[in-house]
């Protein structure tokens, strides 16, 4: 069986080896840096293939680095007392198993380039391995333009606890404060990423706090729009097949403003 210090090192050798301008790059000796070294190379590779060898390495390591998260199972989230629909839960999103985790994609599709960059997109592509931006890409390919303001995509969850993510572009905010049509295209976000779970007939789907980091909407009026357009949407669809929606937050401002509104 191979170590995972033998593991790793062959896996940082091939991608090491794909630019030579990484050349003067060493494989460090700890296991934690040398998971941080393949992360960032995984953050800014381009969408290639590999050989099967390397992605069953890539696929055993992060099947370990999961293993040593844990997963998060829908059944210990306890649902909301006013909606039995609704969870919150505060944590990292790639270790929720649900049918389905949202990503806040950026409107190339293709995951965040920048290493080691602590942003939800960077999360998602680093835990699922590089077959995600490779299938992003061959998305967009076939798309032809960047992913529009409040539209979806679904792709396979590869290495995440869950099986899909959909990915979804939300609104930027430029001013002080959302305009009414920033508020729209955010509310189309969740309205698009439910509908494609109901077409993919997925049962539960756990959403981040769309365009709140980079995108600088305000949390509050997010959390305010997230949670009442879900609801609405639920509501209006009483034959769907999603029947558990997790409010999935990182920061503890966010916890309890989702706590409070839902």
């Amino acid at each position: 069986m191979t170590s995972e210090n033998e593991r790793l090192d062959t896996l940082l050798r091939a991608l090491l080896d794909e630019r030579p301008e990484y050349s003067h790059i060493r494989i460090p000796a700890s296991i934690h840096e040398k998971r941080d070294l393949l992360r960032a190379l995984m953050n800014v590779r381009g969408p290639a293939p590999l050989s099967p060898e390397i992605m069953r390495l890539q696929d055993e390591e992060l099947a370990v680095q999961r293993a040593g998260k844990g997963v998060v199972t829908l059944a210990s989230i306890p649902p909301s007392d006013d909606d039995a629909r609704l969870r919150v839960w505060q944590g990292d999103i790639t270790r929720l198993e649900v049918d389905a985790i949202v990503n806040a994609a950026n409107s190339q599709m293709l995951g965040c380039f920048v290493p080691l960059h602590r942003c939800i997109d960077n999360a998602i592509h680093s835990a699922a391995g590089m077959e995600l931006r490779e299938e992003c890409d061959r998305i967009m390919r076939e798309q032809g333009h960047d992913e529009p303001t409040g539209k979806a995509k679904i792709t396979r969850g590869y290495n995440l606890p869950a099986k899909w993510v959909i990915h979804t572009v939300g609104p930027i905010v430029y001013g002080a404060y959302p305009t009414p049509e920033d508020c729209r295209l955010l509310a189309d976000c969740y309205r698009n990423c439910l509908a494609l779970a109901d077409e993919k007939r997925l049962e539960s789907i756990a959403f981040c706090c769309i365009s709140t980091g980079e995108f600088r909407f305000p949390h509050e009026k997010a959390a305010e729009i997230a949670v009442s357009t879900v609801k609405t949407w639920l509501d209006a669809h009483p034959r769907t097949s999603v029947n558990a929606v997790v409010f999935n937050v990182f920061k503890d401002e966010d916890l309890k403003l989702y706590e409070a509104i839902v």
